[in-house]
């Protein structure tokens, strides 16, 4: 059960940490999330080589955790969650593309291992802004954001109900764990065998659960409309920080700033 109940505890997290009164958790939550998308859509515009023009991104989520004084380790633990599927990827690629595409004085690199390392940078640098957003915003304004912009209020509503409502899940699976271990044989973790008829037992479970937190939202007024409040307008401080860094990122994707200051280095050293 302790795993269980670091699991909630893990899924609150970050929107106990969106609670924040620092200059990042200020600023309007429709321009963190322009912000957020615009950084999403310069990543994905790089070809599958251009790596080197990829580093300078990095600093956008690294300053914007360091002035929301966000635990850098635990946005970590959770990126690496998605990390096997990331190398799942781009995992045949140095065996499919074999060309030398950059040389080094110690070694050479193939087309196929720098695209490969450009789908973990991307998947990285995406997901950690992901993160990033709700650790800053929290769920409920992003939802409300996405009301302004028009977004399908049937989409708003499956993300905030998955979101809220997968603790209940875990919930579940932990007293059914539980239940199973206080029954079992002194077996360690669950037989193969069972994993069947537990899982069926978990669905029940499920359904069961599902309907009556249903009857008790009706009980309370839910009509298919979730209320995430009124949001502030936007101020000019928050016009100022999305010119800022779309100015950054735009001059990231037309210039490559790595290969221009090996350029300026090597001339001076010369």
């Amino acid at each position: 059960m302790s795993n269980m109940t670091t699991s909630l505890y893990n899924i609150r997290l970050l929107d106990e940490l969106a609670e924040k009164k620092t200059i990042i958790h200020n600023i309007h939550p429709l321009i963190k999330v322009l912000t957020t998308v615009l950084y999403l859509i310069i990543i994905v515009s790089f070809n599958k080589y251009e790596l080197s023009e990829l580093l300078p991104l990095i600093f956008y989520p690294i300053i914007v955790i360091a002035l929301a004084d966000l635990p850098l380790m635990i946005l970590l633990k959770r990126m690496l969650i998605a990390f096997p599927l990331l190398i799942g990827i781009g995992l045949f690629n140095p065996l499919f593309d074999r060309s030398t595409m950059v040389e080094l004085p110690w070694m050479q690199l193939s087309g196929g291992w720098v695209s490969f390392l450009s789908i973990l940078l991307k998947g990285v640098l995406t997901i950690l802004a992901a993160l990033v957003l709700i650790a800053t915003t929290g769920i409920t304004r992003i939802a409300a954001v996405l009301g302004m912009l028009r977004v399908p209020r049937i989409f708003i509503l499956q993300l905030l109900l998955t979101y809220r409502y997968i603790s209940v899940l875990v919930e579940e699976v932990g007293r059914t764990v539980r239940a199973y271990a206080l029954r079992s044989r002194r077996e360690k973790g669950i037989s193969f065998s069972d994993w069947g008829p537990l899982i069926g037992h978990l669905l029940l479970r499920t359904i069961e659960r599902a309907q009556r937190v249903y009857h008790s939202m009706c009980c309370r007024g839910f009509t298919g409309a979730y209320h995430t409040g009124s949001v502030s307008r936007v101020r000019t401080g928050d016009v100022f920080y999305f010119a800022g860094w779309g100015i950054y990122f735009m001059v990231v994707r037309f210039i490559n700033i790595p290969a221009t200051l090996g350029s300026l280095i090597t001339g001076v050293v010369r």
